[in-house]
């Protein structure tokens, strides 16, 4: 297993023999968590909104770059 791989399945606390129901919710899950825009109330000071919107940024990219490459490897073991 290559690290990339390795790094989206511990970011989405998944094993290898997962199914696409289970990548689904997991990515649903993470990406109502950690979206953006749900830091906008959290804090009426604007240099820490900004600093949790842009982590919030950040990680959306990472969770979804991890689903894509989850779902093809997903798709590489059904035999798409």
């Amino acid at each position: 297993m290559n690290d990339s791989l390795a790094k989206a399945l511990a970011l989405f606390e998944l094993t290898e023999h997962f199914t696409r129901e289970d990548l689904d919710k997991k990515n649903r899950e993470l990406l109502l968590t950690w979206h953006p825009h749900r830091y906008a109330m959290v804090t009426n000071n604007p240099r820490k909104y900004m600093q949790m919107y842009k982590q919030g940024e950040a990680m959306t990219k990472e969770i979804n770059a991890a689903y894509e490459l989850l779902l093809a490897q997903l798709e590489k073991k059904e035999g798409r």
